[in-house]
């Protein structure tokens, strides 16, 4: 990520002054220290989903319940949104 634009906006500060990036690499950590010597699996689709679906329920929640308001807000197609929505059964 660089720093302008919404790659910017997306280190928005969370709890305590960690970053977005700061908080998933801190996750990151503790999942490979939690996994004792196993090996990781699916590791990319289980960030995405761990994010994701918070994400998809912010934006509705921000958008009181609009999709289109919504889909706008994370700069993605209302379908496509729907179909996340229905995918993480939100809706």
């Amino acid at each position: 990520m660089n720093g302008g634009g919404t790659a910017g906006e997306a280190r928005a500060v969370a709890r305590g002054g960690e970053t977005l990036e700061q908080a998933v690499l801190r996750s990151l950590d503790q999942y490979f220290a939690d996994l004792d010597g196993a090996k990781p699996h699916a590791l990319h689709e289980m960030v995405l989903q761990a994010v994701e679906r918070p994400l998809l329920q912010y934006a509705m929640a921000r958008a009181g319940g609009n999709q289109s308001a919504a889909a706008e807000l994370l700069g993605i197609n209302r379908n496509t949104l729907r179909k996340k929505l229905q995918d993480y059964r939100l809706i």
